[in-house]
């Protein structure tokens, strides 16, 4: 497991118990643990940067609540997410000019064959798992303008508590959502032009700093899981383990004025239905 710190090693088993000991040690079991109340996003105090500093080492994950209410001026969440080195945005296909991305229902030809731009369900997935391996997406961050009138859950878990329970079913789970070839996506193609060739890769791959990084998607479309039992075994018990109700899944629905910011942690979405006059705006 060339590039992983020790913990990861499926071979350093001693690394592990330790690193999970202090994972597990005072682990949030509700969402309201993972909230700071913010006064200012563009410029946090000593404090509050500390605060969400804590929650994202301890659970890859923090969800911020300022007063800036609706306001769309994106450098709110520029600024804020700058102070925590989230400076190198993806620049993705759906992303606006300026590299931040407009979550909300538009119906032109492209964005309306993307789910994101809908008002349907998103199923368990992490961001840019379709990226090829040297561009990966390590954070996420989510702004709230406006929410949804019903709905836009969304529901999140922390990679590495993800690890764990499968490394403690059975560490050869782990070892199966490691292999190189193990999750491909095709190409995406319109008419006669690849617009992304097909990217292969591992579920759980070293970041550059040498800690956990997860690719996943729960589609059943238009993904190929390499056919073993093992694979499959292991697609099973994680598939288990987000549609159960432990405690380590976090359930909410951001209001104006808050969001989250996460080591690409993995997420869904609820189905929504929008107000026409104030649409859903993330």
């Amino acid at each position: 497991m060339s590039g992983f710190n020790d913990q990861f090693d499926l071979d350093n088993d001693t690394a592990y118990q330790q690193w999970k000991e202090q994972k597990l040690e005072n682990y949030p079991t509700s969402i309201d643990e993972l909230i700071v109340e913010i006064k200012d996003p563009r410029k946090l105090t000593a404090s509050e940067h500390e605060a969400m500093l804590q929650l994202i080492r301890k659970t890859n994950m923090v969800i911020f609540a300022g007063p800036t209410g609706d306001d769309p001026n994106k450098d709110i969440p520029r600024d804020l997410g700058a102070q925590f080195g989230l400076t190198s945005l993806d620049n993705n296909t759906g992303a606006d000019n300026d590299g931040i991305t407009s979550l909300e229902v538009k119906d032109d030809l492209w964005h309306k064959h993307y789910i994101p731009y809908t008002n349907h369900q998103i199923h368990w997935h992490t961001d840019g798992y379709y990226n090829d391996l040297s561009q990966q997406i390590y954070a996420l961050q989510l702004h709230c303008v406006r929410p949804a009138a019903e709905g836009g859950e969304n529901a999140l878990m922390d990679h590495e508590m993800a690890y764990i329970l499968l490394r403690d079913h059975d560490p050869a789970l782990i070892e199966a959502f490691m292999r190189e070839d193990v999750m491909t996506v095709p190409e995406n193609r319109s008419d006669d032009k690849v617009n992304r060739p097909d990217r292969t890769g591992p579920v759980f791959m070293p970041a550059p700093d040498g800690s956990l990084h997860m690719r996943y998607t729960a589609r059943k479309r238009n993904i190929i899981w390499l056919e073993d039992s093992r694979t499959q075994q292991a697609l099973d018990t994680l598939d288990s383990i987000l549609h159960s109700d432990i405690p380590y899944i976090y359930r909410g629905t951001l209001q104006s004025g808050q969001g989250l910011i996460s080591n690409n942690v993995l997420h869904d979405r609820s189905g929504f239905n929008d107000d026409s006059d104030a649409p859903r705006l993330l």
